[in-house]
This record gives structure tokens, sequence and C-alpha cells, in this order.
């Protein structure tokens, strides 16, 4: 059974995807600090490897959307926990571990929201660091500009389209050839560990990690993942925004956040960027469901 489930701050119930916003807001909102209400919520998400409860403080305030990114992150890493509590219970070890850094030559995609939390968190570095990460940035995107994959990387990014995973796998086979470091790698290690992308956090191996020297090798066994929530965020973003969903390559991420600077000034009610991204998380839970009942 995959379903979820809402306990607003009275201890009322409400189920499933969706919810009536005017039936579940209640008056014992309490104020925080700069005036900020908020309402509270105990969420029990019902995943493929077990229950994920937990308790959140939503504000009512209109907010951009990068303030729903930390609920998303913590939601997503609660999930995948149980999916690994689930592959160690079997008897498979996690062969992953700091300083293991062959899927940062992977191509990662990233969902809108990520890209516009990636580049305020850079612009917040010192300018020596910042400068050293766009430096390494623009060396990143000359490299995939002689190579001959850069037009298709921002034609993926700026599609007005949506692309199927087939339609992307040539691309990514193209960009993983290259085995180019990711540009915020220093030394075999995340420099952006704390801001780092969804589809990294949920990357993991059972296999051998001499295996991961070939990401495209057969043998590579990854954990499976319930909710990928860069996909997630993808398709909020779309339904925020009325456009297409997309996935945007991260050595284009900064760029394509500041080319689209003026669609990041939207405010949002927190509590509808909580509906809406609770909705997307359910929708997928349900696919990864019928996917995994049918063997896929």
């Amino acid at each position: 059974m995959y379903s979820l489930v809402l306990y607003d701050s009275c201890g009322n119930t409400h189920t499933g995807v969706l919810f009536d916003h005017d039936r579940t807001k209640r008056a014992d909102t309490r104020s925080v600090s700069h005036q900020t209400a908020v309402e509270h919520f105990e969420i029990s998400l019902q995943t493929p490897s077990g229950e994920v409860s937990t308790a959140i403080g939503v504000p009512t305030s209109f907010v951009p959307v990068t303030a729903i990114l930390p609920l998303m992150r913590s939601l997503g890493e609660e999930v995948q926990t149980l999916e690994l509590a689930r592959v160690r219970e079997s008897g498979q070890t996690v062969s992953c571990q700091k300083g293991c850094a062959a899927c940062c030559r992977m191509l990662v995609p990233i969902s809108a929201p990520e890209a516009f939390a990636l580049a305020n968190s850079i612009d917040r570095l010192a300018p020596q660091e910042r400068e050293r990460l766009l430096s390494k940035i623009d060396v990143a995107q000359q490299h995939l500009a002689r190579a001959g994959v850069l037009p298709q990387l921002s034609a993926l990014a700026e599609s007005p389209d949506p692309i199927s995973d087939e339609a992307i796998e040539p691309l990514n086979r193209a960009y993983y050839a290259l085995r180019m470091p990711c540009p915020f790698l220093d030394n075999e290690v995340c420099s952006i560990y704390e801001d780092r992308p969804a589809a990294c956090r949920e990357l993991a191996v059972t296999s051998p990690a001499t295996d991961c020297q070939n990401m495209t090798n057969p043998t590579v066994r990854p954990v499976p993942v319930a909710v990928r929530i860069s996909t997630a965020l993808s398709l909020l973003w779309a339904d925020l925004t009325a456009t297409t969903p997309r996935l945007i390559p991260l050595p284009l991420a900064i760029d394509w956040a500041k080319r689209h600077h003026a669609e990041q000034a939207g405010r949002w009610a927190g509590t509808e960027l909580f509906e809406k991204a609770i909705d997307k998380i359910g929708r997928y839970l349900g696919q990864e469901r019928a996917r995994r009942e049918s063997g896929g």
C-alpha cells in the first residue's frame, strides 16, 4: 500500500495526495520571528520500504520556490534511508564512501528550483571562492563545447517540450564517455555537499566499488530509488509556472538560473507549495509502485 496521510495541528487526518487547503488551514497557527505564521503538519508517507513520518512547519506567507527545497530534500533522504536499510537487511553492502567519486563523471540533471538555489548559494560565497567555482564551470563548458556536446545540453535545458528518458540516453552516454569530473568536485570530494543535487543524494550502489570505474557496466547494482526529488521538483515548477517539466544539466545550471532570474522572483503561499509538492511525491510513489509490481 502506497499512501500519504497528513495530520494538521488539530489532529485531523487528510488522506491522499491532494487535500483542500481551506479545510486544512487552522486558526492555531503561531507567529515566529519576523511575524511569519507557520502551519504545522505531520506527514506519514508509505513508501515501498516502510513508513516515513515527520512533523514540519509550513510558512503561510508568500515565499520563493526555493523555500520548499529543505523539505523536499529531507523527505527524499528519509525515503532513501529506508531503501538503504532494506538492502542492508538483505545482506548486501552499500559500497559508496567519501572520496569514491566515479559517479561524479555522469550527467547530473537538476530541476529549476535546484538551479536557482545553487546559484543563490554560489552568490553568497566569498568572492575568491565564487570566482574559483565559476572558472571551473567555464572550463567544463569549454570542454563540452570542444566535444560537441554543449549544444545538445543547452537544447535540453531550454527545450519547450518534454523529453523522454529514452531520448536523453544517447546524450547521457556521450557525456559520460568524456569522463569529465563534475566542476564542483575538488580532489574527488564534493565542494557543494550541503547543496548537492537530489540526483547525487539518491545514487548508491551495492556492487563492488571497482565496477563503478565504468558506470555503464551491467554489473553495477544501484540501490532502488522510490522518489526522484529532482523529477518531483521539475513537475512542481512546471505546475507553478504553466511550463514544460524540464531538467537542467548541472554544468549549465548557474548560467540557466541567471538567464531565468526574473522567473525566480515569483512568490507562492507556503501552504500552496507544500500541497503541490506533496502531490508530486505522491504521484511519483504511485508510478513507482506500479513499476515494481509489474516487475519493471
